[in-house]
């Protein structure tokens, strides 16, 4: 007999996206390379919070048995061209599609699915971490496709602190012991915040987020309600499920910080903390605190990699991390190329002018230096 074929559907509706919770954390499960930004409470709540009516596009593939084996969470974006981007948006570090490690059809499939989804649109995969699922639905896509460089992410391996300490020069790590000792010696206890109580947990987080950054330009999107109601939906099935963990940090009975961290089987990324105000004039490493645990939290689950996620500042470089590159993948069928090249062209202009950008304000910093001035021609 001729085995059957995959069958494929797409889901446009979030209360059938909401249904898939069971099926879509056990294909979850059964692909190594997913990140947290793949699990469905995070990407459903995000639905939730950010999607438009009529524009969800999540294709599914299963096998012959109905069992789910691939699935690409997609989304109709706006503007005039016809282009599909995955869900999860700007307050996702990562983007993939997930397939089942056991079902070698499943990423081919998908290919197939996603070409007849696309019905003339480019799909345009922003975030896509190197040795992703992704990588393996474009080795068998057939029409016009593009990958472009994206934003970058420091990661470290996922060692306790005396690990990440053997990394940097015994001088700087003298001075870290020395940063620990201090949190040591004021008593600050750190709190892994159970399941029932995150919702609370991470309305005191957003809160000192929002002090932390108090006159110093915080991110919009953070203080939104929006954004607040997202985590509150997504991060309590996830720190239940273990792929999420809320840590709070306490002084004398008060908390004084607070961390999220996600995580799935292979990594675990610092998401979002805060901080109070006061710990800078006590002196305290904030940084460095939370590295401490969420290092040995980390090794302790048996996960490889510790990531600072997206982002290159320069604290996270004390470290020595690597620096690795997520890309964009851009796919379209042959006569939908012209809309790829000319989006692919719009990105590569955008690039150009950002590094331009960034090359003219080091010049400025340089020339400041030099002259004694700063860039702005005030004094140095």
């Amino acid at each position: 007999m001729t085995p059957r074929a995959p069958r494929t559907e797409i889901c446009r509706d979030e209360e059938g996206f909401g249904r898939l919770a069971a099926e879509w954390t056990a294909l979850y499960g059964r692909c190594a390379t997913a990140t947290p930004f793949q699990s469905h409470a995070w990407l459903h709540s995000w639905w939730l919070s950010y999607g438009r009516p009529g524009a969800l596009r999540v294709v599914l593939v299963r096998d012959a048995d109905g069992a789910l084996v691939a699935a690409a969470p997609l989304m109709r974006a706006r503007g005039p061209l016809p282009v599909l981007t995955p869900l999860g948006g700007a307050i996702s570090d990562f983007t993939d599609v997930l397939l089942d490690d056991g079902c070698p059809e499943a990423a081919p499939a998908l290919a197939r699915a996603l070409a007849r989804a696309a019905r003339g649109a480019v799909i345009d995969l922003r975030e896509v971490r190197p040795g992703a699922a992704s990588e393996r639905v474009l080795a068998h896509w057939r029409g016009p496709r593009r990958r472009l460089p994206d934003s970058l992410c420091l990661e470290l391996p996922a060692v306790p602190m005396e690990g990440l300490l053997e990394r940097i020069p015994s001088g700087k790590a003298q001075r870290v012991r020395a940063k620990l000792r201090k949190l040591d010696a004021l008593g600050i206890d750190a709190r892994v915040v159970p399941g029932a109580e995150v919702p609370a947990a991470l309305d005191r987080l957003l809160r000192l987020h929002r002090l932390q950054w108090q006159g110093r330009g915080v991110t919009a999107e953070h203080t939104s309600d929006r954004f607040a109601q997202h985590l509150t939906r997504a991060v309590r099935p996830m720190v239940e499920r273990g792929d999420a963990m809320v840590t709070e940090f306490r002084l004398a009975g008060d908390v004084v910080a607070a961390d999220l961290t996600l995580m799935s089987p292979r990594l675990a990324g610092g998401y979002l903390y805060g901080a109070d105000p006061a710990l800078r004039a006590r002196k305290v490493d904030v940084a460095t605190m939370l590295l401490r645990h969420g290092a040995g939290e980390t090794s302790a689950g048996g996960r490889a990699t510790l990531s600072m996620l997206r982002g290159t500042e320069a604290y996270k470089h004390h470290w020595r991390p690597e620096t690795v590159g997520n890309q964009r993948l851009m796919l379209a069928g042959r006569g939908t190329a012209p809309l790829l090249w000319l989006r692919a062209g719009a990105a590569d202009a955008r690039r150009w002018a950002v590094r331009q950008a960034r090359e003219r304000a080091w010049l400025g910093r340089v020339a400041g230096r030099l002259t004694g001035r700063t860039p702005n021609g005030g004094g140095g």
